[in-house]
Parts: C-alpha cells; structure tokens; sequence
C-alpha cells in the first residue's frame, strides 16, 4: 500500500553544497542547489524505504512522529572566529 508521509527535513548551506537531512531516519545528502538537494533526499528517502535490508522504524511510528521545532539562547563571549568551521570538518 503506497501512502504519501510528510517527513521534517534540514537543509543547511555549507560552503558551495546545500545539505539535507531526515532525522527521523537517520540520512543525509547533498546538492548543488536547494531545489537539487529537495529532490536528492526525496530520491534518497524512497531508496531507503523500498531497501529490503536496511532497519526502518514502523510506518507507524513514522507517521506519528512529532517534530518540534525550537530555538534556544546561548551566550558566546570573546569567541576567536576562523576562516575554517571545526563543524564542517567534524
């Protein structure tokens, strides 16, 4: 039975990629615009679904899922920035 499942996605912008990511379950993937990384994670996404060997949660527990989306404040005093992110590299 084919369902259609709304899923949360992160896109984020690093260097010349944009990258996107399902944390429900678990994957990511990148692309050269926002538009190509929407449809590398769609592609990606029902790749993973259909894969026999690959874990996935119950539909179910997909489908039910909440995801809340917040922000939090955080103070950041004298921080040295450099030209690299240690988050890219990390």
């Amino acid at each position: 039975m084919e369902r259609i499942v709304s899923l949360p996605i992160f896109i984020t912008k690093e260097g010349n990629w944009f990258v996107a990511c399902c944390p429900i379950l678990d994957i990511a993937t990148q692309g050269r615009t926002e538009e190509e990384v929407k449809q590398n994670i769609r592609d990606l996404i029902e790749e993973y679904m259909k894969d026999p060997d690959t874990y996935k949660p119950p539909i179910d527990a997909i489908v039910s899922s909440s995801v809340v989306m917040t922000t939090i404040s955080v103070r950041i005093d004298d921080v040295k920035y450099s030209k690299t992110s240690t988050l890219a590299s990390a």
